[in-house]
């Protein structure tokens, strides 16, 4: 399995990302799976789905580094949690890499996506005028996948459904980097947060987007 990122963000909190060359039998027997997952393995079928499903979870039993049962869930707004474990999970792929990032102490959000021209078409539809007016988002297509990537992971995140990209988060302006960091702030139901978002382009041209803070 190889991992080609991992880092510790705080004394609690890690991010590993890996590309995935296994087959769908090598990934399988790394893990330990019950009926229910078995279940949702049939139902996505072979291909990219399948690959993304197990890589992801095979990735988190190595974070956690146990040969225990692992029982990952998803709550009714689609957030994974760890019914045995005492971690905040956070899980994301895109084509041939899966991210994963876990944490003690804090609510984590990661997003990884390939980047595609094609994101200037539906710019409109997350970001605001104000954000577009923005010279490092506007037009450029780096600063769009950067924005994404930061409202989704704001998104993973917070963890719950209504949150609105365009509506209920607003990216500051900020130097557009290989590397670097951003503030948005995020207008919550208990009231506006400002947090945050860790991002890095990798050299194949995926972009990715982190934040852990106290829900």
């Amino acid at each position: 399995m190889p991992i080609i990122y991992n880092k510790n963000i705080d004394q609690h909190s890690v991010l590993a990302i890996w590309k995935i060359e296994e087959t769908e039998e090598e990934l399988l027997a790394g893990l330990q799976l019950k009926q229910h997952e078995h279940d949702i393995i049939s139902s996505l079928n072979s291909g990219k789905r399948l690959l993304h499903w197990l890589s992801t979870r095979l990735l988190l039993r190595t974070m956690l580094n146990t040969t225990e049962y692992i029982d990952c869930q998803f709550d009714e707004h689609g957030k994974p949690y760890l019914v045995n474990f005492d971690y905040h999970i956070s899980l994301s792929h895109s084509y041939d890499y899966a991210a994963v990032m876990i944490s003690k102490d804090h609510a984590v959000g990661v997003d990884i996506e390939l980047i595609k021209h094609k994101i200037k078409s539906i710019k409109h539809k997350f970001l605001s005028d104000v954000e577009l007016a923005q010279k490092q988002i506007g037009d450029n297509t780096d600063g769009l996948y950067v924005a994404w990537c930061a409202k989704e992971a704001i998104y993973k995140w917070h963890g719950k459904k209504g949150l609105e990209f365009k509506q209920h988060i607003h990216i500051k302006p900020f130097k557009l980097k290989n590397e670097g960091s951003l503030n948005a702030l995020v207008e919550l139901p208990t009231g506006t947060r400002e947090l945050t978002v860790n991002y890095f382009k990798t050299k194949d041209s995926y972009m990715l987007g982190y934040v852990a803070s106290n829900s």
